[in-house]
């Protein structure tokens, strides 16, 4: 469903290793907003939820609820350094158009 770049998978367990409370992964949300009808929203994790597909790649788990799953089918995940800027990039084959920021999608 969703694949993890090695440098992303680097990115959560450093985000994990630094979390002031205990998780075990990244849930990858989807909601309507954002510049292009939806949005990315990330956060850390400590337990799947009911209807949660969990991805596991390299120990780094990552929960998807049942309404995201259908906007994210195929997406890789990877994270990039920039000089002004570093972060999560969506490579989605469901999205028919992407915004400038990279976080929303339509």
């Amino acid at each position: 469903m969703i694949t993890l770049t090695d440098n992303a998978v680097a990115a959560v367990k450093t985000a994990l290793s630094r979390a002031a409370k205990p998780a075990d992964g990244l849930r990858i949300t989807v909601q309507a907003g954002g510049c292009a009808d939806f949005q990315y929203l990330l956060g850390l994790e400590s337990i799947s939820r009911e209807g949660d597909a969990v991805i596991e790649t390299d120990g780094v788990k990552v929960f998807v609820d049942v309404g995201s799953q259908p906007h994210v089918a195929g997406t890789t995940v990877d994270f990039v350094t920039g000089f002004e800027s570093s972060g999560f990039v969506f490579d989605n084959p469901n999205a028919r158009e992407k915004c400038a920021c990279g976080k929303s999608f339509g």
